[in-house]
């Protein structure tokens, strides 16, 4: 499954009005049934975030091959990536 257009837009909506808790994380596991929703600390990606936000990078995840890998092309997402950032970095 590949992200839309309307799906970033949905999820760049719930991620920037995130609260300093685990809703937002919550909140597109409920929205997105569809996508692999997965969390982790910002220290652990080396990887350039598609988006920024103000508590969390969002990564792209790819699938589609039997090793699952970071991409910056949402036709190729199948989930999502929360790297989870300090306030004020």
């Amino acid at each position: 499954m590949a992200l839309g257009t309307d799906e970033l837009i949905e999820i760049e909506r719930v991620l920037a009005a995130a609260q300093p808790d685990a809703s937002s994380f919550s909140e597109l596991r409920r929205r997105f049934p569809q996508l692999a929703v997965t969390r982790c600390d910002a220290s652990d990606v080396t990887e350039q975030p598609f988006l920024k936000f103000p508590r969390f990078d969002l990564h792209l995840i790819d699938g589609c091959d039997r090793c699952v890998q970071i991409t910056a092309d949402p036709a190729r997402a199948t989930g999502i990536l929360l790297a989870t950032r300090s306030t004020g970095r």
